[in-house]
């Protein structure tokens, strides 16, 4: 590579790094202003843990955090799918969105509760993965479905509705709004992984 070429891909690289923690940069907690001190009390209270991960982008505007924070609270813990189910769609909306963080920390919660490693490499891969349970092939039918085609065929959307019924199908379909709203504001900030984590391979467009 020549001098000149290496020098733009240097700049690239370097402006690349400038704008992602220049975009919608993490607000020390002491410079909170009252409504962002709220929102992480309140967050504090729910999570028992500090603002971390999306929400840090999100409290440049602390009532989007919050509403966020609170819906988030019933999708990732309480949905009608249950803990397992709902990782496997919260990695399908991740895949879909070449969203690094959001898979980086949900890829490990997705095994520890039950995904095979195998089907979450295969979703990662861009490939469909082999030997689902047919639980795992409805949920993942449904987001694919909803996430590529901004639509869900009849005959998918009566699969989820027999197995899971109405309040499922309209959870399944909240889970991957939620998780795509995530991804698209970390996407924005160019909010990043930490240094030791797996980015997902780009697709071409």
């Amino acid at each position: 590579m020549k001098n000149g070429a290496l020098a733009v891909v240097f700049c690239g690289l370097v402006t690349g790094n400038v704008m992602a923690q220049e975009r919608l940069p993490t607000i020390p907690p002491a410079q909170y202003d009252a409504e962002q001190k709220k929102a992480a009390d309140d967050f504090l209270a729910a999570r028992k843990t500090p603002v971390f991960g999306p929400f840090e982008p999100l409290m440049h505007s602390p009532e989007v955090m919050t509403l966020s924070r609170s819906m988030g609270d019933y999708l990732r813990y309480k949905s009608a799918l249950g803990n397992t189910l709902s990782e496997l769609v919260i990695l399908v909306t991740a895949r879909s969105w070449s969203q690094d963080y959001e898979w980086h920390v949900h890829y490990p919660i997705a095994l520890k509760v039950g995904i095979k490693k195998e089907i979450a490499d295969a979703i990662a891969d861009g490939r469909r993965p082999q030997a689902m349970s047919d639980d795992e092939a409805i949920v993942y039918d449904f987001a694919t479905e909803l996430l590529n085609n901004k639509r869900v065929s009849d005959d998918t959307f009566a699969r989820a509705e027999k197995r899971f019924g109405k309040k499922g199908v309209v959870d399944m379909a909240a889970i991957c709004g939620y998780y795509t709203m995530l991804a698209m504001e970390m996407n924005v900030a160019r909010y990043q992984v930490p240094k030791d984590g797996r980015k997902l391979p780009r697709f071409p467009d």
